[in-house]
């Protein structure tokens, strides 16, 4: 067994309500982080400097010109002008920013010690100019799970004026000890409208999951609700604004990612198994969007694979990437390459709470010397051969006989089930 130590970090966002002499200091400060935000930003983006730099050039300017503003506010200021003026520099090579210089919209102030806020009593006590105000919070379950779970408070406080409250976003810490054994691997392939998932035990290739998640069907409904919307009107309008504020399509995708990292979680912890995806950048995305129609390059845009990345990422798991060159495109037992896929549909019967539900699912097939292929399960056990080893050459046991691997269904709110009969495999696979 391999053990590793990580290091999770996770933020509760707290709507927080004041009374009028703390949101009148809350503004004093926020105006002055602008001022000086706008005059840091401005120099970092012209000599290209770093945060020591910008502190000993203006942290003594800004300290006899607000002496009453905390000290960890103009720290927070000259690292928030060195992320701002870092981010425009690379959206700016891209092409995806075709201003002079970045515009401050928002405005989040940075509280980066503890000796500058506190947690206690159910409120969270701030020190300003003013002398130390209270922000008063709602009960959060979240916040507790967090306060008593193990999880430390990792010592930064944001605040962010909305209106007449205030959002606070805590940030806690906890450090996890994973074991798992290298040779248990969740293989995870992350397609438009499901996620396929195949667990490896010692090597040797055990069940496969496929999770329906239904994103793209999600996203091309709401770019078709979007398009009725602003049809012959422009975005600005009131009336169309305040349609689009009530769409709820990164709601619904979170939710559903959500429930899926924690399903692999669930199995990865469960066998102890490293989670393997594939390694799909920012990158990759563009050069996938190239000479494409609007169309398609919207749907690739909105591929969910690096949000759900970055869930497992957050999880007390051990992920690795690995390329998914060649992943679905060969045969996992020949290395053959397989010239096409044909579709087939099926519909099968999902009982639930109240009513049986015919689902329909989508799947693309190809027939290899004597053996059904499935088009996600192969490049699910593709990635796991590109782990496991390092040309992605298979060995299959001849001691054992021809066999059948099925694949699972898994869907939001219930528990796997076998999907229709389909003969996936015919070999078990096994690593040297």
């Amino acid at each position: 067994m391999n053990r590793v130590l990580k290091t999770l970090t996770s933020t509760v966002v707290l709507e927080c309500y004041v009374n009028r002499f703390a949101r009148r200091a809350l503004r004093e400060i926020e105006e002055a982080y602008r001022r000086m935000l706008e005059e840091m930003l401005e120099y970092a983006l012209e000599h290209n400097v770093s945060q020591s730099t910008l502190h000993k050039i203006f942290y003594r300017k800004y300290r006899d010109a607000y002496p009453w503003l905390p000290t960890r506010v103009i720290k927070g200021a000259y690292r928030d002008a060195v992320r701002r003026a870092k981010g425009f520099r690379r959206f700016k090579k891209i092409g995806k920013s075709y201003k002079d210089k970045p515009e401050i919209r928002k405005i989040t102030l940075a509280y980066s010690d503890l000796q500058d806020w506190r947690l206690e009593g159910g409120v969270i006590k701030l020190r300003t100019h003013i002398g130390w105000v209270e922000l008063h919070y709602r009960g959060y379950k979240q916040l507790y799970r967090y306060l008593y779970g193990g999880w430390k408070l990792g010592g930064e406080l944001k605040l962010k004026i909305n209106g007449r409250n205030v959002l606070a976003y805590i940030v806690f810490k906890r450090d996890f000890e994973i074991e798992y054994n290298p040779r248990n691997v969740v293989a995870v392939d992350v397609n438009e409208n499901n996620v396929t998932l195949a667990l490896f035990k010692d090597g040797v290739l055990g069940d496969v999951y496929r999770v329906e998640t239904g994103l793209g069907r999600i996203v091309i409904a709401y770019s078709e609700r979007r398009k009725s919307i602003m049809e012959g009107k422009p975005p600005w309008d009131k009336l169309v604004k305040r349609k689009l504020g009530k769409l709820r399509e990164k709601r619904r995708k979170l939710d559903i990612l959500g429930k899926t990292a924690w399903f692999i979680e669930r199995l990865a912890l469960e066998n102890k198994a490293v989670v393997v995806v594939g390694d799909i950048d920012a990158k990759a995305k563009e050069r996938m969007e190239r000479d494409k129609s609007d169309r398609l390059r919207h749907r690739i845009h909105q591929w969910s694979v690096s949000t759900l990345v970055g869930l497992l990422e957050c999880k007390p798991v051990h992920v690795v990437r690995v390329s998914e060159r060649g992943t679905s495109s060969r045969d996992p037992f020949t290395r053959e390459r397989i010239d096409g896929y044909s579709p087939l549909v099926i519909r099968i019967a999902v009982r639930g709470a109240r009513r049986v539900k015919v689902l329909k699912v989508t799947l693309r097939v190809a027939r290899v010397n004597g053996r059904v292929l499935e088009r996600d399960v192969v490049g699910s056990i593709g990635i796991g051969f590109n782990y496991l080893n390092s040309d992605g050459s298979p060995m299959a046991l001849g001691s054992t006989g021809a066999c059948e691997v099925w694949v699972k269904l898994v869907i939001p709110h219930q528990s796997p089930t076998p999907l229709t009969e389909i003969q996936v495999f015919t070999n078990t696979i096994k690593y040297r």
